[in-house]
């Protein structure tokens, strides 16, 4: 038996796994050993490996599948999930996991694991022949980065997301705004999706749902929002319709 290509059959494997090749753990760790000393497989963190290439001499495992990885409940969400689904035109070197489980930030072959907490499963998906790959759908996807685009995308990202998006499940969105019971998210996103726009798949009754759990507060949409005007139907001091845009110039014809 070559051990190597047997692992070669995983993107990413633990010892755990190895073991089923050996009768105990010392012989276990003794062919790991072996194996990174031979630059055949790399550790990515503690009790995760991966092949090496024998034709690139990179590793097997691609970020995504890595992360994925990291505990059983992971999967990748807001900026990472734009990027896997082919909807963001750069790419970032923080690669982001909400995970149930909290596990320390680590960095591998260039990339940054940040946690993020998860709060609930749904809107996940299992990517079929990917090797493990488990993703927000695009609805999911949308919410998270519009609730956290000050901490992570960005609203520049985030508009430039939903530009590129051309359809989505009203019925999917409501479900996952009613489960994270945040009024500052039911103002923002239709806001966004409203202006930004436009996505088929959106009717007016999506928009009076949101309306109806704004409440009374009066908010900035964005940190980076500056010489503001109110929108007094989200309740929300924006700035222009070009403001953020990217590459846009905010000038006194751009204002709502």
């Amino acid at each position: 038996m070559n051990l190597y290509f047997e692992l070669l059959k995983e993107p990413i494997f633990t010892a755990e796994y190895v073991n089923q090749y050996y009768d105990n753990v010392e012989s276990t760790r003794s062919a790991l050993k072996r194996l990174m000393k031979q630059n055949l497989i790399v550790k990515i963190r503690n009790n995760l490996y991966t092949c090496m290439s024998g034709e690139t001499g990179a590793p097997i495992a691609n970020r995504f599948q890595i992360a994925c990885m990291i505990t059983k409940s992971a999967y990748i969400s807001h900026h990472t999930a734009m990027e896997y689904h082919g909807m963001s035109d750069q790419v970032y070197y923080d690669v982001y996991v909400s995970s149930e489980t909290r596990f320390q930030e680590f960095e591998f072959d260039g990339y940054t694991y940040k946690y993020i907490h998860a709060k609930t499963q749904t809107g996940v998906e299992r990517v079929q022949y990917s090797g493990g790959i488990r993703v927000t759908d695009l609805e999911k996807t949308l919410l998270d980065s519009v609730k956290d685009m000050d901490k992570i995308s960005g609203i520049e990202e985030v508009i430039a997301f939903i530009q590129a998006i051309r359809k989505l499940d009203e019925k999917k969105l409501c479900q996952y705004l009613s489960e994270y019971q945040n009024q500052f998210l039911y103002q923002k996103a239709a806001y966004l999706l409203e202006t930004y726009g436009p996505v088929s798949g959106l009717t007016e009754k999506f928009y009076q749902i949101c309306q109806d759990h704004i409440g009374k507060s009066k908010r900035y949409l964005s940190k980076d929002t500056f010489d503001g005007v109110y929108n007094a139907k989200w309740k929300m001091i924006v700035a222009g319709t070009n403001a953020y845009l990217k590459n846009g110039e905010r000038g006194e014809d751009d204002r709502i």
